[in-house]
């Protein structure tokens, strides 16, 4: 499994209705996308930048692959938007909750301290990953080794307060 999201930040005066037609219209595409477990559409408004980021669950890197660079479907945002950085890490579990819907989504990423053992940080990430789960839409940890931090996505039936995206389109292959 791998995570995936990229986040392209709007001008303040953007408008997002622009962003919200072309998911309302292009969002279910991908709706039957082989080897996608899950991908969220996602936008935040005035919270201080206008953002369209959406984060995608892969079950293997050929789907992604297939959607990043061999026609899949990505060449609509750079052919829109330019080529942002594509984040993407391995994950370690997903986990659908209790809830039906998904109206909110909230990423929070954990730092690894320089002396913290990692198999340790991801054992009790996970440990309290799995508390988590419950009263959700869905959840997903991953880690980055790269700059070792501990990625925490989910996807809520409501804003929590954190700070997050509307979920506006939910593909569910």
């Amino acid at each position: 499994m791998i995570a995936m999201q990229y986040e392209i930040t709007l001008p303040s005066d953007y408008d997002m209705s622009i962003i919200r037609h072309r998911v309302a219209t292009r969002g279910h595409l991908l709706d039957d996308f082989a080897g996608l477990r899950l991908k969220a559409y996602l936008v935040r408004e005035n919270a201080p930048v206008n953002q369209y980021a959406p984060f995608y669950v892969w079950d293997t890197s050929d789907g992604m692959a297939e959607f990043l660079y061999r026609g899949g479907g990505f060449q609509g945002i750079l052919a829109s938007f330019g080529r942002p950085v594509v984040q993407h890490w391995p994950g370690v579990a997903f986990r659908r909750g209790t809830a039906s819907e998904a109206r909110f989504a909230t990423r929070r990423l954990v730092r690894l301290g320089p002396d913290d053992d990692p198999i340790t940080a991801v054992a009790e990430a996970t440990e309290e990953f799995e508390q988590r789960a419950d009263g959700v839409h869905s959840t997903v940890l991953a880690v980055d080794p790269r700059n070792w931090e501990i990625v925490h996505f989910t996807l809520w039936a409501e804003n929590t307060g954190e700070p997050g995206w509307e979920v506006l389109h939910l593909s569910q292959p």
